[in-house]
């Protein structure tokens, strides 16, 4: 019985044989940790060569992640794993509505854990998922692959394309026929990584430098939004004794008050530090400062200044 083979992908970049690295198997434990940081230095080259593609996607994302839009990470395996982890580090730090920021992985779940890399061939196994958002024009849909060619990722683009009117779409790539591959989507963002250590683990540079990428994403639209004031994260919510401690050094850099007048005032305010914050500064109650801030769609600096 004849067999389908599967499609040819050495042409893609995350596929090649480094030519820096065919010596591996020989080198000592110290020579793979150099050539291992040579390659990340390279990746961390190729990241900034993306600079112009990522800004371009974040500021299209923008307006509608302000007025209470989504942000939609949908990958698999690795490039799955690592849009899940980076929505779900979005509430702790930024105190960002569960929900706004959202990981899908070809699998659900137990792909964290397990990999489950026969459903990434899967072209509409994304679809359900996507249907259950109820995706708008304000909702940013971000597909996640580092050879550029996972047909779960393309599915999933092709459909929040199709949909009208359709949110913003991304696609985070490390190889240059990732564009050949992105008909209708928004945002192509190729970071050339090259070949990897190990031929074809993109666990290892593609991953690093999707990451990298990821965080540029979801901090830049933080910021945006008005979760960081200078560089604190001041939407944080002391629920817990670390978070506690930076609460209350967040609200004495701004407002100059001792550490146990920190505390009292975070506590005053109900762990919110922008409350806090407003408190000490205005010089009001707590129920003037939620007030000054909703006032000034809760951006700090706006309600500091009226």
């Amino acid at each position: 019985m004849a067999t389908t083979l599967p499609p040819d992908r050495s042409g893609v970049d995350t596929e090649r044989r480094n030519p820096r690295t065919m010596g591996l198997h020989e080198a000592s434990v110290a020579e793979c940790v150099a050539l291992i940081h040579d390659e990340d230095r390279r990746m961390i080259d190729a990241v900034g060569a993306a600079q112009p593609k990522i800004a371009a996607l974040i500021e299209a994302a923008e307006p509608g992640f302000c007025r209470g839009g989504r942000l939609v990470y949908v990958g698999a395996g690795t490039s799955g794993r690592l849009g899940v982890l980076d929505a779900s580090e979005a509430p702790p730090t930024f105190c960002v509505e569960p929900g706004r920021v959202v990981g899908i992985i070809a699998g659900g779940d137990a792909s964290l854990r397990r990999s489950s890399e026969g459903l990434e061939d899967d072209f509409d196994g994304a679809v359900d998922e996507l249907r259950s958002l109820l995706l708008t024009a304000d909702d940013t849909l971000i597909g996640i692959a580092a050879g550029g060619t996972t047909p779960y990722v393309l599915g999933a683009l092709a459909f929040a394309s199709s949909l009208d009117p359709a949110p913003v779409t991304g696609l985070i790539a490390c190889s240059s026929v990732a564009a050949a591959c992105a008909g209708g989507i928004g945002h192509v963002i190729e970071i050339e990584t090259g070949a990897e250590v190990v031929t074809g683990s993109t666990r290892m540079k593609a991953g690093s430098a999707t990451k990298l990428a990821l965080n540029t994403i979801s901090t830049t639209l933080m910021v945006r939004s008005g979760r960081v004031h200078e560089n604190l994260m001041v939407d944080v919510k002391a629920t817990n004794a670390k978070l506690r401690d930076r609460a209350a050094r967040i609200v004495s850099t701004l407002t100059g008050a001792g550490r146990e007048e920190a505390f009292e005032l975070v506590e005053r305010a109900g762990g919110r530090v922008k409350v806090a914050v407003v408190m000490a500064r205005r010089g009001v109650d707590r129920t003037e400062a939620e007030r000054l801030l909703a006032d000034a769609d809760d951006r700090l600096g706006a309600a500091l200044a009226r």
